[in-house]
């Protein structure tokens, strides 16, 4: 094999396309392929126009479509299905010729070059040659998920959306987890923007699913990508209509949640939230005339919530327990506005920009109630309000060059995003001897540029790509404490800090496709600089930051047996950078027994991924299976350590020792009938965690050692679509997540089901749904840490349960 293919293992592998229905895997590129070129004289290489060319399938020679060149002799063909063709290409005066053309799943455009056509007069005798039957089959590192199809979850956030995906889970603290791990970065239309994270996951809880088209989860990212974020990318495509004249969509949900309690409070504080109320009214309008389209799109969630409902007990080793219990109840308000323009200026050169504008107000009433031993003897009440605003703005500008030949394009793209977090917490600290109270406010002002590059050629069986993209980032955080009586804050620990992070990177990728084979080779190379510089009246950390220049490579290959049976073979290596809350120096007291606190130290960790795939697919549905290992050095983690003399618990992030993840995932869909289809997933896999030794220098250093640990763990989900007389459609899922490890402890098992139905009315044009999450109220689960010298058992009873209903229109 030549240098050439060797290099084209990184790019697109096998796009498993999977909708919440048992659609069978979408084909990609979803709009055909376009097979372009140019036809010339052999030996003076002039341009041979109107010349005629037919495209043939290989396999009968059934006629696709017939051309003539251009005066420049270039012709080009759009729209072909996956298969193999003959091209054939006559001229009075010139040898016929047939080329044999594969049209394969990984390239949306395919260059031909150019076809030389040598002077010699013959008769073209009869074609006769045979090929493969175009079939219905995916690639398998991405899967690609319809939110509107998922009816269970309609009206609630993308992070309940999230829950019912292949391979996706969600933790007991709201991060998204893929294939058991959170180091999961989360586009928007394939930009990192401030609204869900850099190089982290953020908001999701709270973005209304109405919101988005679909969502793609890509476990083997290309070099095109940001080597961020080692167990792969969610990215959120937000609704976009692109259809002549004046059309949209308007919706509402409505709903309540928490219906009725599953675990009564511990006595003398404030009820929790009951039958919280749910509201989300949506609107998508879109106007295209000639070259231009325009879309706007608004959302708003109203959504109180019982947020945490946790019960805990903490046994020390000299004999000490505590039984305690956080309860938060919140109120948000969470608006999104998202709208642009494209244009057209002529048909090689376009320009967008749009804009993302969002405001979330939370509202947090807490308590937390301590006793001593027995619930007779409450030693303190913790009572807080936060009130936090945050307000996102992102702007994006781009322009896009397309050259003579189909596909052959370079595109300009600048970002800029900005996210400030206005926060304020007021707290009253109630002991036997007094009532004290105390505040704090934290402000916090994020700035993003982006400037990207990216050229793509196409070629005869594939392309390449390369690009550039650099980003600065700047993070002013101001923390101002104010002490009241007795106060348990920290003052010594506020003041300011400023995180500012400088990236320039550099991809090349080739991907290359013949019958059988595809390949595709890339790599990334990313020269980081972050400076993180602390107030140096800080009682404990000083400034710090990390530096590094690493190639991150990625490979793919793939067998195709037939058109339905497919092998896959993925490596790629990434980083997981600390994001700037985990190294954050201010210490939180919303949990005023357990603080959490960040650390300026704190280095990235640097993983490695294998994975072998194998996908089959008959008429009525699919297997998709694979096996996979990771291993993550220098593993980030948060560590729980006790304070010398004291009850008071430390939660600081550190990087612990090597970890390693070895899987398995299968995907099944299958129709039934025309009236029942299923899908399932299910992913089983052996974690472990070797042993290592940090401190935790906040408030003062304390060791920690931690043994080596392993934990078999995975997940299961099925999914059911029943189709009912009158047009009603049923969905049900169920959720299965088994006992999984942390680096200090396990977290238990859990367990929900989801119900949603939806009619299609008014001539397809209305939908009514109704829904609910959590039926049976199960979704609960219990964590033990353990530490040098206690052990901590919780359960955090927060609210899963909602039942919704709703009406969309479309005009």
């Amino acid at each position: 094999m030549t240098l050439r293919s060797m290099l084209s293992l990184i790019l697109s592998l096998c796009v498993s396309q999977t909708a919440f229905t048992p659609a069978a895997f979408a084909q990609s590129p979803a709009n055909g392929v376009t097979l372009f070129g140019k036809v010339q004289d052999a030996q003076t290489k002039a341009a041979l126009p109107f010349l005629t060319l037919q495209l043939q399938t290989e396999k009968d020679s059934a006629f696709v479509g017939g051309r003539l060149t251009n005066e420049q002799g270039a012709f080009t063909f759009t729209g072909l299905k996956k298969g193999t063709y003959v091209l054939v290409v006559r001229s009075i005066g010139y040898r016929p010729i047939r080329q044999r053309v594969l049209i394969g799943e990984l390239s949306a455009f395919l260059d031909l070059g150019a076809i030389l056509m040598v002077k010699e007069a013959l008769v073209l005798g009869d074609v006769k040659v045979t090929a493969n039957a175009d079939a219905v089959a995916g690639t398998m590192d991405k899967k690609t998920f319809t939110v509107s199809d998922n009816i269970s979850q309609s009206g609630g956030s993308v992070l309940q959306a999230m829950s019912t995906l292949p391979g996706v889970t969600v933790a007991q603290d709201g991060k998204v987890q893929v294939r058991g791990s959170d180091k999961v970065v989360v586009l928007i239309d394939g930009k990192q923007t401030a609204l869900t994270g850099f190089g982290s996951q953020n908001g999701l809880d709270n973005l209304p699913a109405s919101a988005l088209e679909r969502i793609e989860i890509i476990n083997n990212p290309s070099a095109k990508f940001d080597a961020n974020a080692s167990a792969g990318i969610i990215n959120l495509i937000f609704k976009k209509q692109e259809q002549e004249g004046f059309n949209g969509k308007i919706g509402v949900m409505g709903g309540a949640g928490a219906l009725w309690v599953k675990k009564e409070n511990l006595p003398t504080i404030r009820p929790q939230y009951r039958g919280t109320p749910k509201f989300n009214p949506s609107v998508a309008v879109n106007y295209r005339k000639g070259a231009t389209n325009s879309f706007l799109q608004a959302d708003w969630l109203y959504s109180p919530t019982l947020n945490k409902n946790e019960f805990s007990t903490r046994t020390y080793d000299d004999g000490t327990v505590i039984v305690q219990q956080i309860k938060r109840n919140r109120r948000t308000d969470y608006a999104t506005l998202n709208g642009g323009v494209d244009h057209a200026f002529d048909e090689r050169n376009t320009f967008s920009i749009s804009g993302l504008f969002n405001r979330e107000k939370i509202l947090d009433n807490g308590d937390n109630p301590y006793f001593s031993g027995t619930l007779q003897n409450r030693y303190r009440l913790w009572q807080f309000l936060e009130d936090e605003v945050k307000y996102t703005a992102f702007g994006s500008a781009v322009f896009t060059h397309k050259f003579q030949e189909p596909g052959h394009s370079l595109m300009f793209t600048s970002n800029y995003s900005f996210h400030r977090e206005d926060e304020k917490y007021f707290f009253t600290n109630t002991v036997p001897t007094f009532v004290g109270t105390d505040a704090f406010k934290l402000l916090s002002d994020e700035h993003v540029v982006d400037f990207n590059a990216d050229y793509t050629k196409p070629l005869k069986q594939g392309r390449v790509e390369a690009g550039f993209k650099g980003r600065y980032r700047s993070i002013p955080v101001n923390m101002q404490f104010f002490a009241g009586q007795n106060s348990p804050l920290d003052t010594g620990a506020g003041g300011w800090a400023t995180y500012r992070e400088t990236i320039p990177a550099l991809y090349g990728t080739y991907v290359f496709e013949s019958q059988r084979v595809e390949l595709e080779g890339g790599v990334r190379f990313e020269q980081v600089q972050v400076d993180y510089d602390v107030n140096p009246d800080h009682n404990t950390y000083q400034s710090d930051g990390y530096r590094y220049f690493q190639p991150f490579p990625n490979v793919r290959a793939a067998y195709k047996f037939d058109d339905a049976n497919k092998l896959s073979l993925f490596f790629n290596r990434r980083v997981d950078r600390p994001n700037e809350v985990d190294i954050r120096i201010f210490p939180k007291y919303d949990e005023p027994e357990l603080i959490k606190v960040g650390n300026p130290a704190l280095q990235p960790q640097y993983s490695t991924s294998s994975e072998l795939g194998y996908k089959t697919s008959w008429s009525k549905g699919s297997v998709y299976a694979s096996a996979y290992h990771r291993i993550v050095d220098g593993t980030i983690t948060r560590i729980a350590t006790q304070a010398p003399g004291s009850v008071l618990l430390y939660n600081v992030f550190q990087n612990g020792g090597r970890s390693r993840s070895t899987g398995t995932e299968v995907v099944w869909q299958q129709t039934i009938s025309p009236r029942f289809s299923l899908s399932a997933n299910a992913n089983a896999f052996r974690r472990s965690i070797d042993a290592f030794t940090v401190v935790n220098q906040y408030p003062v250093p304390v060791s920690y050692a931690a043994a080596r640990q392993t934990l078999t763990s995975g997940n299961g989900k099925l999914n059911a679509v029943i189709k009912l007389p009158h047009d009603w459609q049923t969905q049900i899922s169920q959720v299965y997540l088994a006992p999984d490890l942390l680096p200090q402890g396990r977290i238990g098992s859990r367990y929900s089901l989801d119900l949603g139905m939806k009619k299609s009315v008014q001539q397809g044009r209305g939908e009514i749904v109704v829904n609910a999450t959590d039926l049976l109220n199960t979704m609960q689960a219990e964590r033990t840490i353990r530490g040098t010298n206690f052990r901590l058992v919780s359960t955090d009873y927060l609210e899963t349960q909602v039942v919704r209903v709703g009406y969309n229109w479309k005009f």
